[in-house]
C-alpha cells in the first residue's frame, strides 16, 4: 500500500455544476469562466494549487464546459497576433495561463454530488493522498491555507478539512463540525460532521469551506456512502465516516483570512471590486470613482 504521508502533488477541481444562480450568464458560459477582474475564476483557483505544490490537476466537469480546456490551452494565432504587435505584456498572461502544471479534464456524467465528482477521481490520483478545491471559493493569493492543509495531512495521515467560523444562523448553508484541539498543535480532530444543518442541530458554528486533503481511503468510503441530503452523494457523509475511524481520523485547519464564494452574487461583486481595489494599474482610480459614486448616492 502506498504511504498515506507520501509526497501530495494531485490537485481535484470539481467543476461540473451549472452555475443556476447567475442565469443567464451563465446560460452558455460555464460559472467556473465568470471573471474576477481579467481572470477567470477558475484560473485563480488551478494557481492555488500550482502555488502548493500541487503541479498535476485533475478537473471534474461536465456538458458545455469545454471552455474550461480551451481556456488553459494554447492559442498560437492569439500568441503570435499580440507578439507582432509588441503587446509583451498581454502576451505574458495569455502564456502564463498556458503553463500552469499538468491539467487533466474527466466527465462526471451523472450530477449525483460532489462526493460522486470526487469518486470521478479515483483513477486518476490511485493510491495517494490530493486535495480538491471547489471553484466557487477563491481564497486570498496572499493567504497560504493549501499548504498548511498539505502539512497537517502529512504530519497525521488522515484527511484534512478547511474551517471557517461563521454566525451560527448562516450554518445551514455549510457542512458543520464538531471539533477538539490537538493538544500542542495550532489544528483540531474533527469528532462529527453534519452537511447542511438547522441552526439549532448544528454541532458548532465551524463550517467547511472548499478546501479539502484527503486520504485515499476516501474513494472506498465514497463508494459504499448511501445518497444522502438531496439525494446526492456527500462528501462530507464519507469524511464523517473517516472521523469514527481511528486508524484514518479528520483534522481541520481553521482559516481566518479572506475568501470569496464566487457563486453568490454579493461575494462575487465584492471579489471583483476588492480585488481591483488593490491592483497598481487600476486601484487608485476605481477607488477614487468609489468614494464619488458612494458620496453622491
Amino acid at each position: 500500500m502506498t504511504d498515506p504521508k507520501k509526497t501530495i502533488t494531485k490537485a481535484v477541481i470539481p467543476a461540473a455544476g451549472l452555475g443556476t444562480r447567475f442565469l443567464p450568464a451563465t446560460k452558455a458560459t460555464p460559472k467556473e469562466m465568470l471573471p474576477v477582474v481579467d481572470r477567470p475564476a477558475i484560473q485563480y483557483v488551478v494557481e492555488e494549487a500550482v502555488k502548493a505544490g500541487l503541479n498535476d490537476v485533475l478537473m471534474i466537469t461536465g456538458r458545455n464546459k469545454r471552455a474550461l480546456e480551451d481556456h488553459f490551452d494554447r492559442v498560437p494565432t492569439l500568441e503570435i497576433q499580440l507578439a507582432e504587435q509588441g503587446k509583451d505584456s498581454l502576451l505574458k498572461t495569455v502564456l502564463d495561463s498556458n503553463d500552469l502544471g499538468e491539467l487533466h479534464y474527466v466527465r462526471q456524467g451523472d450530477p449525483k454530488g460532489l462526493g460522486h465528482a470526487v469518486l470521478r477521481a479515483k483513477v486518476h490520483v490511485g493510491d495517494e493522498p490530493f486535495a480538491v478545491l471547489l471553484g466557487d471559493d477563491l481564497i486570498d493569493e496572499k493567504e497560504d491555507l493549501l499548504s498548511e492543509m498539505v502539512r497537517v495531512q502529512q504530519k497525521t495521515g488522515g484527511s484534512v478539512v478547511a474551517l471557517m467560523e461563521v454566525p451560527r444562523e448562516q450554518i445551514s448553508a455549510y457542512g458543520a463540525a464538531a471539533i477538539e484541539q490537538v493538544e500542542g498543535e495550532d489544528f483540531f480532530k474533527v469528532s462529527e460532521l453534519v452537511e447542511k444543518p438547522s441552526a439549532e442541530d448544528a454541532p458548532s458554528n465551524y463550517a467547511v469551506i472548499g478546501r479539502y486533503v484527503l486520504s485515499p481511503k476516501v474513494f472506498e468510503v465514497l463508494e459504499n456512502t448511501a445518497p444522502g441530503r438531496g439525494n446526492e452523494i456527500q462528501l462530507t457523509d464519507a469524511l464523517q465516516t473517516l472521523a469514527a475511524d481511528e486508524s484514518e481520523g479528520v483534522y481541520g485547519v481553521v482559516f481566518k483570512g479572506r475568501r470569496f464564494d464566487t457563486g453568490d452574487k454579493l461575494s462575487y461583486l465584492k471579489a471583483n471590486v476588492i480585488l481591483a481595489s488593490e491592483r497598481e494599474d487600476l486601484g487608485a482610480n476605481l477607488l477614487g470613482w468609489l468614494k464619488d459614486f458612494v458620496k453622491n448616492k
